[in-house]
């Protein structure tokens, strides 16, 4: 298996406390391989960490919390826990890749689907994690140490389903961390209360947020910039890869890689070929597609992003409940979870 499972509970901080118990064999040997966190540290101390952090404390308290439980679990202080969880608001540039898909069929059922591309230091290393909390919906995410979930693929049990794509921004601008709005949105418990939470919150950094939620037909892609935000309801299908794309969005100022470029090219053309019959089994493989030099399915040594594809998820949404199934690189369910049932 390409990932532990594991399930947690308790309230903000003990939940923020498990998950940094989890990171805590792996995060210095991780940190000490990235370049992401070599970058960081130049910012250390600077002023906009603290006003990014004074943005979060005010419009996200429950998030911080469970922030402040991470650091303590991790047992590193919380400013380098802070900085990590800032990494994509502070670079331009970091190791988080994916490409993302939605259809609507005709039965009525929405599926999203998601590669879940990063360091290739996490193939092996990632978490499923399935956490209750005490005062909201509970969700299932993946995890990468040290990190906050949501910012990955997840759902919650109030049937809300989240995938998220980086978008590599060139601007700066106060607001609340991108890492710590995608694990509010995970708190919402339906479709409009994560749109509003996106529309009304300023955002630091830039996502792509594909939504969906069991018993709403809608389904979204949401672009967020520093200072911007485009909502777009889908179609019938609909892929996306890490660079904006809407058209209210795609001419800020970003940096769009050699890879992003031909994953959207290529996604395009896939979805742009499905039929009225399409399903589970067409999404994965397009998510598992090698053609080009530079493929959807990420599996090279010399990646130009440093990226690899480390798990891909498909979420069934229907009317009363939404399943997740995650694959590994050779279509093999690892895994399949009836979200909105209560765990076991």
């Amino acid at each position: 298996m390409a990932y532990k499972y594991e399930r947690i509970a308790g309230n903000r901080r003990q939940v923020g406390l498990a998950l940094g118990k989890l990171a805590r064999p792996i995060m210095s040997t991780y940190l000490e391989q990235s370049g992401a966190w070599e970058a960081l540290r130049p910012w250390r101390g600077h002023r906009f960490l603290d006003e990014l952090a004074q943005q979060a404390q005010a419009a996200v308290p429950a998030i911080w919390e469970e922030l402040e439980g991470l650091a303590e679990g991790l047992r590193l202080p919380f400013e380098d826990v802070l900085l990590w969880n800032c990494r994509g608001d502070l670079l331009h540039s970091t190791a988080d890749g994916c490409t993302s898909v939605a259809l609507k069929t005709p039965d009525g059922v929405r599926w999203i689907a998601h590669n879940e591309d990063g360091d290739p230091y996490l193939r092996g290393r990632g978490c499923l994690v399935d956490v209750a909390l005490d005062d909201a919906p509970g969700y299932l995410s993946f995890y990468y140490p040290g990190s906050l979930p949501g910012h990955t693929f997840g759902a919650n049990r109030a049937g809300l389903v989240q995938t998220i794509n980086n978008l590599r921004t060139r601007q700066r601008h106060p607001g609340v961390p991108r890492m710590l709005l995608a694990r509010a949105v995970l708190d919402c418990a339906t479709l409009d209360d994560a749109i509003a939470l996106l529309r009304d919150l300023p955002h630091a950094g830039g996502f792509h947020h594909l939504l969906g939620a069991a018993g709403d037909p809608r389904l979204f892609s949401v672009e967020t910039a520093p200072g911007a935000i485009s909502i777009l309801e889908t179609g019938t299908r609909y892929g996306h890869a890490n660079h904006m794309v809407h058209a209210e969005t795609r001419g800020l100022a970003q940096i769009v890689t050699d890879s992003s470029r031909a994953r959207q090219n290529r996604i395009e053309r896939i979805v742009d070929g499905w039929s009225a019959g399409t399903g589970s089994a067409d999404l994965l493989a397009a998510l598992h597609d090698t053609e080009g030099e530079l493929p959807i399915l990420r599996t090279a040594a010399d990646d130009p992003d440093d990226e690899n594809t480390l798990a891909t998820a498909i979420f069934e949404i229907r009317d009363e409940e939404v399943t997740l199934r995650v694959y590994d690189r050779k279509d093999k369910a690892e895994i399949a979870l009836d979200i909105m049932s209560d765990p076991d």
